[in-house]
């Protein structure tokens, strides 16, 4: 199975740099649909009506956007659609994993960011409020010209991101290929599960057996670990599945239906646009349209 097309940029961060962070005016957005190792703090501003895709995530964004991305293969663009302001302004900070190292980020007052880090592996978008909480540090970073202080700054704007409730991440988990941050092991087992078996019938009641519980208990259990109920977060798998066949491969529609587990078209339909917002045909039509050049 051969990738879609996704530009692998390659960042301008060397080895003795923290971040890289660089800000810019814009008419219009350009730069295509894009991968790269390194974590990405990406501010948008006066964009309103621009669409935002993170792996098979399609959102229109507002006049203020923000996202951190954490995913190495995780790929993303921010397009013009129907955004009709001259006058953008984006941020970018870029900055490599090991600037954070496990030594550190599991110290007590780094726990938050390791936590949003982790989150993040699938696109994690804030909320206006948080936006507006950290604009003021985001802008001072921008105009800091010491190098020591930038870092101390930087450090304050992710732990102070860390802080909000309402973020929210972006691809599922299969099309992103992240594990689960879950640390129950029964999650964990039915996780490992639910990804060997999503091609085949699951019944609630052999996957509560599976990790010895009653029906009421796991779904109770499952709801409160995981914040979804059993049945969403299957449905949630197999569409990162079928989302990723969709992008990644030439197979029908209706063979991808049947891969991933739907009983039939019209439901794998149905389902697809109450999640997705559109059908699977037009999904993978609008994916296409950005061709890219290695």
């Amino acid at each position: 199975m051969q990738k879609h097309d996704v530009l692998h940029e390659i960042t301008p961060l060397s080895d003795k740099d923290c971040f890289y962070i660089v800000e810019r005016s814009k008419t219009e957005f350009t730069f295509p649909l894009h991968q790269h190792f390194e974590y990405e703090l990406n501010y948008v501003e006066n964009a309103a009506g621009a669409r935002r895709t993170v792996g098979d995530s399609i959102e229109v964004i507002g006049n203020y956007d923000l996202v951190l991305i954490t995913g190495k293969e995780l790929e993303h663009v921010w397009e013009n659609h129907n955004c009709t302001s001259k006058a953008i302004r984006e941020i970018t900070i870029q900055f490599s994993s090991d600037l954070l190292p496990d030594q550190l980020l599991n110290k007590t007052p780094f726990i938050s960011i390791k936590t949003m880090l982790e989150k993040a592996q699938k696109g994690l978008a804030f909320p206006l409020s948080t936006i507006i909480a950290i604009r003021p540090f985001l802008n001072s970073l921008t105009h800091e010209v010491q190098s020591f202080y930038a870092m101390i700054h930087f450090l304050i704007l992710l732990y102070e991101l860390s802080q909000s409730d309402d973020a929210y991440t972006l691809a599922s988990s299969s099309f992103a290929q992240t594990d689960p941050m879950l640390e129950s092991r029964r999650i964990k087992k039915v996780h490992e599960y639910l990804i060997t078996h999503y091609t085949e019938e699951i019944r609630l009641a052999q996957v509560a057996q599976l990790v010895g519980m009653s029906e009421a208990s796991f779904s109770r259990f499952f709801k409160l670990s995981t914040g979804k109920c059993f049945t969403d977060y299957l449905i949630d798998i197999r569409l990162g599945f079928a989302i990723r066949l969709l992008v990644d491969s030439e197979l029908s529609i209706a063979e991808i239906c049947f891969k991933c587990g739907f009983n039939n078209i019209s439901n794998f339909n149905r389902i697809f646009k109450k999640w997705k917002g559109c059908t699977p045909k037009a999904f993978r039509d609008n994916y296409r349209k950005k061709k890219i050049i290695f």
